[in-house]
């Protein structure tokens, strides 16, 4: 080989090398809601400000609508690498052992928004996030997607309404018992699945928040919503522990703050994205959307208050009385 041939050959493994190096680091988000949901939003916003931030040595790819997995397996698949990022109901965790996150899912645990960040924005939060890491998960951020109303073909007022009703809940051994307190037959089933269950009969109704259910056209197949604001949907944007720390770490520094501003800006928009979803679903004239009266809601609390203690013992009951605390709930005045 003339040294000509040689040195041209050596210049193209260098050229290859350096495109290689080049390539950008591949985050892909997976995620079971539509784009247009506050969580969806939220995904986008975090992958603009990500390339933006690494000036295109990080790429983010979002996947919505569970394209890449259902929610009952992207947590497995989060933890073998096959995804890099996720933002599932923080009721996911229930299941993969940290049970202490299902405090999310007690009813009428917060009653405002305030209260709600004042657990996940301070030591209660970042202590469960804690709780992921040996199963090598990693948590950034919280992000809200609003409280929920109860849907179903029949008009939900009070407890009693419930008796017979077949509920879709996401795995919750709370949630669960949640709608055994109010006399429903829950029925675990994937988030992607819940609009055909609904709209042949598998399944009478459910719970989400008003984004969720129009996004996600259920109210096209449910006669009435009940404003109950009996519990959140919360999200924890948890990623793969192997990959975060392998990163460069300014590249993690300038992600750190990349999801700090997502973050704002997802719980920012979570209150806007539900009151117009709520409008738009009045607006379409196939459900009636029912508001509790104080008695109502009241007679729902006092069904619901033995879910929380049902679940001392797997949340913790000093856990419990701290968000009390926290809150200023007092279950003696129901």
């Amino acid at each position: 080989m003339s040294l000509r041939i040689a040195l041209a050959a050596l210049s193209v493994a260098f050229s290859m090398a350096a495109a290689h190096a080049q390539q950008p680091i591949v985050i892909k988000f997976s995620h079971v809601v539509a784009a247009e949901t506050p969580k969806g939003k939220g995904a986008l916003k975090f992958k603009e400000l990500a390339e933006k931030s690494t000036n295109g040595r990080v790429k983010v790819e979002v996947y919505p609508n569970s394209q890449l997995y259902k929610d009952g397996e992207e947590l497995q698949m989060l933890q073998l690498g096959s995804v890099q990022m996720l933002a599932p109901s923080v009721s996911k965790f229930g299941p993969l052992g940290a049970r202490e996150f299902e405090l999310f899912d007690l009813p009428y645990i917060f009653d405002n928004v305030d209260e709600l960040h004042n657990i996940t924005q301070g030591r209660i939060g970042q202590s469960l996030f804690k709780k992921l890491e040996g199963k090598g998960i990693l948590g950034l951020a919280y992000w809200d997607n609003g409280f929920k109303g109860m849907s179903a073909n029949k008009a939900l007022r009070l407890p009693a309404d419930f008796r017979g009703q077949k509920m879709r809940i996401q795995s919750s051994k709370v949630l669960d018992s949640e709608m055994r307190a109010l006399g429903a037959t829950p029925q675990v089933m994937a988030f992607s699945e819940v609009y055909q269950a609904l709209q042949t009969g598998v399944v009478d109704g459910t719970e989400n928040p008003p984004s969720n259910m129009y996004t996600q056209k259920m109210h096209e197949v449910q006669k009435f919503f009940t404003l109950s604001d009996h519990g959140v949907i919360e999200y924890a944007v948890v990623v793969n522990k192997k990959f975060w720390e392998g990163l460069p770490p300014d590249i993690r520094a300038a992600l750190d703050a990349a999801m700090k501003e997502a973050t704002r800006f997802a719980n920012d928009i979570s209150k806007q994205e539900n009151d117009e979803a709520l409008a738009k679903i009045k607006a379409s004239g196939k459900t009636q959307v029912i508001t509790l009266t104080a008695d109502e809601k009241k007679a729902w609390k006092k069904a619901l208050l033995k879910v929380h203690k049902d679940h001392e013992g797997s949340i913790g009951k000093d856990t419990i009385q701290e968000i009390y605390k926290e809150t200023g709930f007092d279950p003696a005045k129901l």
